[in-house]
């Protein structure tokens, strides 16, 4: 028995779909968008279509979201920007 679930999602995407990297492009804006309350879906539909369809990209904006809304703690922020920076 197959599943065709997961291939009739991709075949129905939607046509104002922008793609994983329109939507990474100006992810951090649409993310500030969202903090602040605004609209964001209605001034990028695109992205919004994207964003509910693509589950990497919707786990970048979730993550990025959470970090806009609640950032860590100024010791944990400075340690983490050591390690993306490659320091220790």
């Amino acid at each position: 028995m197959s599943d065709w679930s997961e291939l009739d999602a991709f075949l129905e995407t939607d046509p104002a779909d922008v793609g994983c990297d329109e939507a990474i492009r100006i992810l951090h804006i649409y993310v500030e968008l969202v903090a602040s309350g605004e609209d964001a879906a209605a001034r990028y539909p695109g992205v919004a279509a994207h964003l509910s369809q693509c589950g990497p990209c919707g786990d970048d904006f979730d993550g990025l979201l959470a970090l806009a809304t609640d950032p860590p703690a100024e010791g944990l922020r400075r340690r983490l920007g050591r390690k993306l920076r490659g320091g220790r």
